[in-house]
């Protein structure tokens, strides 16, 4: 499969399962020492590979890139071993990381997978010039950041293990707010 399809296949995924809107989050691919990314302002349901942007690791991300680019970037650069990152906006996610704390799975797959799910607070004007820095740091130790109030990082081998850890964190957010909401924590 073109590898550009398959990063489209996720894209679709993460909006078709309410992990993000029609236009919001971003996903990029490595390949070798560039990585393909979604535009700035990409709409999940139309999107197709031609509109994908193909960036070197070893420069300045191409025009109309999205705004995460330079984040996507850093992560490749730091970890060697990152082929995929997606960033989304789950609802669930981002409600129980609103408080600023690291978040804690409870249910036994979350605590498998993530002991910990490390959470920054970026302040809006500040997200673009900070978070490439911040968040690939966070990425090169854990699979998954959280920026506080604005959405979750995945980094992975590849695309499929990087939409794994986005939705497995967004089931435990889902399984923690329940479990409050019913009284048993």
């Amino acid at each position: 499969m073109d590898p550009r399809l398959d990063l489209i296949r996720h894209y679709r995924w993460l909006r078709r399962y309410g992990l993000n809107d029609s236009h919001s989050g971003n996903i990029s691919l490595r390949s070798g020492d560039t990585y393909w990314i979604s535009p700035s302002g990409a709409c999940a349901d139309t999107l197709e590979a031609e509109q994908l942007l193909r960036c070197r690791l070893d420069a300045e991300p191409a025009s109309g890139a999205s705004l995460d680019a330079p984040l996507h970037r850093l992560v490749y650069v730091k970890n060697p071993t990152a082929g995929a990152v997606l960033h989304s906006h789950g609802a669930y996610s981002v409600a129980v990381t609103l408080s600023g704390q690291d978040f804690v799975p409870l249910d036994f797959e979350g605590q498998y997978y993530f002991p910990r799910i490390p959470v920054l607070d970026i302040a809006y004007p500040d997200y673009l010039a900070n978070a490439p820095e911040r968040v690939s740091d966070v990425l090169a130790e854990f699979p998954l950041a959280v920026v506080r109030g604005h959405g979750v990082y995945a980094c992975a081998a590849d695309l499929n293990l990087a939409y794994k850890w986005t939705c497995s964190f967004e089931l435990s957010a889902k399984t923690w707010l329940l479990a409050r909401q019913a009284g048993t924590v």
